[in-house]
């Protein structure tokens, strides 16, 4: 078996240079086609009722009006008669069209009684929860120093124990924190444009699993996967939120086959933002205890939240957020509530974890009245994922971008520019990031063309010029120079882009692929060089003999000794093999400067430093935008974002963008993004960055404001009229 590692650093010609997106020109000019841009000849257009009820049971469903509205086709009926709905928005019809407006109009005339069932939406509320009857175990566990005696019961003693230690403590907290559920909003909502062919289904689906979602379709319809395509060349977000065949797919699908036509079935914006994926809120009361220096020696919570009407809420097992004592007690209530389920929202749980635990260590700060800054430093040696000292680099890296010494004032001391505060705040966090199995086919012509066949998909975050830089990287050649073919299932099989594992593994496929290619390559140039093949390397367009420019002949001419047949070679990874190529586990560290006025509550942002470790950076330019994007979409969740259900009804009242509010360009501030490669580390494969970054900002922010104000503003979003009530609790 090949050795397969990357080159030496210093050595590289391509990999860890930025280089512009190859999708770039095509999405600047809109040539690039989405799935809403897919239009087949003779399509039908489909729109679908949802239910305006949070808890109800359908008493009577009547289609008949709609199937005489001019244009209309057919209806496919979802929901019927006895059945129950758990939430508002759930689909009951889909109505399928000549026309966009026709299957509007359809939609509208199709009758359906209903029977309103008690509701229930509220998620801050534990005692509420517990009254209604709405809560389940979502798990627990204590560790103490000391272990119990043989004949001791073991929750006595940590209970004992606990009080001990917070009796003891220099200084002790007790707080309460939340974080509201919010929604993905991905710019393209969810849906497909299906076509059936001689009894094969082609699915252009907005998917963030293009080799996997192919089963989904065959199993409803009882076929093979490869009777299934799945195509997505673009996709305008997904975060999280698009990794499977959901059953509006599927809907469109039947349609389809019943119709003997193709139908485009994208949901509305009320309907994206309702059914399509939204984050588990999170609330948490906890009692700490420091000694004298700020080092927490326990903690002491209960948290819960929602992650709606089926599944659980946030996980216990990250709390405390990655600077964990030695001692700990933690447990874990999941509230049901009348909303529809939770999806994975980038690094789930962290987020929500990060922002539950981290304002308590500066809450600690704020308490003792120290600075921040050195608390987060002093209980570094709690840092659970031993990266103690690259948290240590990268907190000196950010306080000297941000100027912490320079603006850094205690809690509620700073001064005043009329009504206006200003503060420092900080988090830091961590993810695992490890490669997915990954396989590509590499096709090498005699003309010198090279092209790529592999199955994953582009979220957005430039994984085609990452593959292209690979290759490029391993045969001397310029990213241009390489055909990057991804987006279909019938490539090669490539893992779902999540957990931040796609640039991990398609990196493994291509370097695979490519070193085995240019090994062959190497084979038949070495004779005509008149040396062995190891003798050989790819650099600057040309085969050559190592460090002898001299001797060697050009890409095309080696290539051309290939004969009249392609040279293909397939490149396969499977997750969890120990390789050089890829690597896992990162931190990083980011810091707040807001401006809060007093008078209004409104917070604004004045810059945001991020400091991040990702293993090899492949492309610099793509890797600082993702972490451009985290962080302007933790600020959306730390100042704006927020699901809102009416209690009464379990209606989303907000659930337009109109209403959902998001930041602006001019709401974000400045951002700051270091790239940072402990030299310690130096020796660590590719790691995904993509949802990293996106954990920490809410905490961050949070503290600022804390730091500005003096006092804390206990649930997020840190809306102008929390931050107000915050200052009259104070007061």
């Amino acid at each position: 078996m090949a050795e397969y590692s990357w080159p030496v650093r210093e050595k590289s010609t391509v990999i860890g240079k930025s280089h512009d997106r190859l999708d770039g020109l095509a999405k600047a000019t809109g040539s690039a086609k989405y799935t809403y841009d897919v239009n087949l000849k003779n399509q039908l257009i489909a729109r679908a009722l949802g239910c305006p009820l949070g808890h109800c049971r359908i008493t009577s469903l009547d289609k008949s009006a709609a199937e005489k509205v001019p244009g209309v086709v057919h209806i496919d009926v979802l929901r019927d008669k006895g059945t129950e709905i758990e939430w508002e928005g759930e689909l009951i019809a889909v109505v399928a069209a000549e026309s966009e407006a026709a299957a509007a109009e359809g939609v509208k005339t199709i009758k359906v009684d209903y029977e309103r069932l008690d509701i229930f939406v509220g998620d801050s509320d534990l005692a509420a929860a517990e009254k209604a009857g709405r809560t389940s175990p979502g798990g627990g566990k204590a560790q103490t120093e000391k272990e119990p005696g043989a004949n001791e019961d073991e929750d006595a003693f940590v209970e004992k124990e606990i009080e001990r230690l917070l009796k003891e403590s220099a200084h002790v907290v007790e707080a309460y924190y939340g974080i509201d559920a919010i929604t993905h909003c991905c710019l393209e909502p969810h849906g497909a444009t299906v076509e059936w062919r001689d009894g094969k289904l082609l699915a252009y689906l907005s998917t963030q699993n293009v080799s996997a979602t192919d089963d989904g379709f065959a199993r409803e319809f009882n076929i093979t996967a490869d009777d299934v395509e799945i195509r997505c060349e673009y996709i305008g977000g997904g975060f999280g939120s698009k990794f499977a065949v959901d059953y509006w797919n599927l809907s469109a699908a039947r349609i389809a086959k019943a119709t003997n036509r193709p139908v485009k079935f994208m949901l509305t914006r009320d309907q994206e933002l309702k059914l399509a994926g939204n984050r588990p809120s999170g609330f948490l009361k906890v009692r700490l205890g420091a000694n004298a220096d700020g080092v927490i020696q326990v903690w002491d919570s209960e948290h819960w939240g929602t992650g709606g009407a089926t599944g659980p809420a946030v996980s216990q097992t990250v709390i405390p957020y990655v600077l964990v004592p030695k001692n700990y007690r933690r447990k874990a209530v999941n509230i049901k509530v009348n909303a529809v389920q939770a999806r994975a929202w980038r690094a789930p749980n962290h987020p929500q974890a990060c922002a539950l635990s981290q304002t308590a260590i500066d809450d600690l700060a704020r308490v003792m009245g120290k600075d921040s800054y050195d608390l987060f430093l002093a209980n570094l040696v709690n840092a659970s994922n031993g990266k103690a000292d690259v948290y240590r680099e990268q907190m000196a890296i950010g306080a000297e971008r941000i100027g912490w010494k320079r603006n850094y004032h205690p809690h509620g001391k700073g001064p005043r520019k009329g009504s206006v505060v200003e503060g420092l705040g900080m988090a830091l966090h961590t993810w695992g990031g490890g490669a997915h199995s990954s396989s590509c086919a590499l096709k090498i012509r005699p003309d010198g063309s090279i092209e790529s066949h592999c199955g994953t998909q582009d979220l957005g975050t430039g994984t085609r010029t990452v593959c292209a830089m690979v290759v490029a990287e391993t045969f001397g050649l310029g990213v241009n120079d390489v055909s990057i073919r991804i987006g279909s299932s019938k490539y090669p099989v490539s893992g779902p882009s999540g957990g931040s594992t796609t640039v991990g593994g398609v990196s493994e496929s291509h370097r695979r692929a490519a070193t085995d290619a240019l090994a062959k390559i190497f084979e038949k140039a070495a004779p005509k060089l008149g040396v062995e093949p190891g003798a050989l390397e790819a650099v600057g367009g040309r085969i050559q003999v190592v460090g002898n420019a001299s001797k060697g002949m050009a890409w095309k001419e080696a290539c051309a000794l290939l004969g009249m047949k392609p040279l293909e070679v397939t490149g396969s990874f499977e997750r969890g093999t120990k390789t050089a190529l890829s690597s896992q586990e990162v931190g990083g560290i980011q810091m707040a400067h807001v401006a809060v006025d007093t008078e209004t509550g409104v917070v604004r942002m004045r810059k945001f430093v991020a400091v991040q470790d990702q293993g090899l950076i492949i492309n610099p330019k793509a890797c600082e935008s993702q972490i451009f994007g985290a962080v302007t979409m933790g600020i959306a969740a730390a100042l704006f974002e927020q699901r809102l259900l009416d209690p009464e009804t379990g209606a989303f009242v907000n659930a337009e963008l109109a209403d959902y509010k998001l930041p602006r360009l001019g709401d974000i501030g400045e951002i700051i993004v270091v790239l940072h490669e402990p030299d310690s580390e130096r020796s660590r494969g590719v790691i995904g960055n993509g949802e990293p970054p996106a954990i920490s900002p809410i905490a961050a922010i949070s503290n600022a404001i804390c730091n500005a104000i003096g006092v804390r503003v206990p649930v997020a979003p840190y809306t102008p009229d929390r931050v107000l009530k915050a200052l009259q609790g104070r007061a």
